[in-house]
């Protein structure tokens, strides 16, 4: 049976045709399962279509949902703030119609509180109105009647005195206008002192600018020494390595180098004199060696330091010597020496100083005097000049407090102190240095001025002040520097006096020319004189 089916299934695969049908029939086996199995797939995708369709579908209607109620929950928020907004507005504009009805209703109070005012006013002007009608009508009779009896005084004044009108009208011009110069005087009195203080700080403004505009071409004479060089090559020998040399020059000495443009020259700048003149001398013994740093500077600033107090000592004693003072300090003495670098108006101080003791001594002699102690105190009258640079006050007043330390006599100490009455005289030496010092002040020649111009200066002076009705006598005291004018006291009174010494003091100012400053003193003096017996 196997061998049979065997066969025959041998021949059914070695026959075409039946392979022909087997390989249809196998196509469409799997064309059937293909079909198959595409719409088992179709309806497991479209059922998956269908699920996913449906829950989109569900979803969709949640968000929808979601979304109205949140559209609702944001619209329902909107309308209560809206409406919170109208209302907040509403009562805004509430409070500006209550506030507005407010400033209505009181400036309605304040109109009728002022119609009320103005109705008051009107009546009481009205009052006032007709009581000046009244007091016009009066003061028209009263003034004719015045008239009347003014024209009838007139008339009986006139008789009893006997004068006419003009001579009556001036008389009384003559007594109001001595009445008025005399409040003049008076009122010009008390101006000036007002503005005496007033101007006092003006003043100082006006001369710290003028200093400052103009002093310095008169400065630069005074305070600057020059000093000559070789060469320009020098003058960077003198500055140093970056300015080694010159800082400190100036350090050690205290003076000012200016090195400019100028060819062959140098300048020292200092206000004191001795300082200037050391450094001077220092510079130039620098220049003079070729070795300049700064040990060299103080080696030879030291030694040129103690020669110049070595020479103003030996200017001192050669002065003391040649005025033939003795017992002086050597303090005193070397401050004296130091008077050689001081000048007054062009005149050397110490050389002023030894004429001034030899004239006191001649007056003194003549007035039979000690000569010898008028000498000390015309020597050392002016000594307070050394020290006025460094001390605040006048050279009388430095010159006493000075000596007052060394305990010398109070005759040099007054006359040192009053020598420009400063403080008043109490022994005789005291004006003999005053007399002493205006006859050497005023030598021809010894202040730049001729003995012909200081008399006519003089002379000028005290017509002026005699010009003037009132003034008794005048006369040009301190070498010119002061009038006293002596006034009569039954024509002047004090504030005349003031007239005349602002009217003096004025015409001087406009007609003459002079130095400094020129005070005038008006001196008015009532002496009564009784005899008891």
């Amino acid at each position: 049976m196997t061998g049979i089916l065997a066969q025959t299934t041998l021949e059914w695969v070695n026959n075409p045709i039946s392979l022909s049908v087997i390989s249809i029939l196998v196509f469409m086996l799997g064309f059937v399962l293909a079909i198959m199995v595409l719409n088992s797939l179709g309806k497991n995708t479209l059922k998956a279509a269908r699920t996913n369709a449906e829950e989109l579908l569900q979803r969709a209607h949640v968000d929808a949902s979601d979304a109205k109620r949140k559209a609702l929950v944001e619209a329902q928020q909107e309308v209560i703030k809206y409406r919170e907004d109208q209302e907040k507005e509403l009562e805004r504009v509430r409070n500006e119609l209550r506030a507005t009805e407010q400033r209505v209703t009181k400036r309605e109070d304040m109109l009728d509180a002022k119609l009320d005012t103005l109705t008051t006013k009107e009546k009481t002007l009205e009052a006032l109105e007709r009581s000046l009608k009244d007091r016009t009508a009066n003061l028209v009779v009263k003034e004719n009647q015045l008239d009347q009896i003014l024209m009838q005084e007139k008339d009986q004044l006139l008789k009893i005195t006997g004068m006419s009108q003009d001579s009556a009208r001036q008389l009384l011009l003559q007594k109001v206008e001595a009445e008025s110069r005399h409040e003049a005087a008076t009122m010009i009195q008390r101006i000036e002192e007002q503005a005496k203080d007033e101007a006092k700080q003006k003043s100082t403004n006006i001369l710290l600018l003028a200093m400052q505009r103009y002093a310095a071409e008169v400065t630069s004479e005074g305070t600057t020494k020059c000093v000559e060089i070789p060469s320009d090559d020098m003058k960077g020998r003198i500055i140093g390595r970056e300015g080694r040399n010159i800082r400190a020059f100036e350090q050690v000495t205290g003076v000012d180098v200016i090195i400019d443009d100028t060819p062959g020259v140098i300048t020292v700048n200092c206000f004191d004199p001795i300082r200037r003149t050391v450094a001077k001398m220092t510079m130039e013994r620098l220049i003079a060696d070729g070795r300049i740093h700064p040990a060299r500077i103080e080696e030879v600033f030291g030694a040129c330091q103690k020669e110049m107090e070595n020479n103003i000592r030996q200017a001192g004693k050669k002065a003391v010597l040649e005025a033939n003072v003795q017992g002086l300090n050597p303090r005193i003495i070397e401050t004296l020496g130091r008077l050689s670098f001081r000048t007054s108006y062009g005149q050397n101080v110490l050389q002023h100083s030894v004429e001034v003791a030899f004239l006191c001594q001649m007056i003194a002699d003549e007035l039979g005097l000690d000569g010898t102690m008028a000498r000390r105190a015309g020597l050392l009258h002016d000594i307070g000049k050394a020290m006025d640079h460094e001390q605040e006050g006048g050279h009388p007043q430095i010159g006493m407090e000075f000596l007052r330390k060394f305990a010398e006599p109070e005759f040099v100490l007054n006359a040192v102190g009053g020598h420009h009455s400063d403080i008043p005289s109490t022994t005789p030496y005291t004006p003999i240095v005053m007399a002493a010092d205006a006859i050497s002040g005023s030598r021809p020649g010894a202040r730049r001025e001729t003995l012909e111009r200081y008399v006519k200066r003089l002379q000028d002076l005290e017509a002026i002040a005699t010009s003037f009705p009132g003034v008794r006598q005048a006369f040009a005291i301190q070498a010119g520097r002061e009038v006293r004018v002596v006034v009569d006291p039954e024509r002047c009174d004090d504030a005349s006096a003031t007239m005349i010494a602002r009217d003096v003091a004025k015409r001087i100012s406009n007609e003459m020319t002079f130095p400094g400053e020129i005070r005038v003193t008006v001196l008015r003096e009532v002496r009564a004189v009784e005899v008891a017996r």
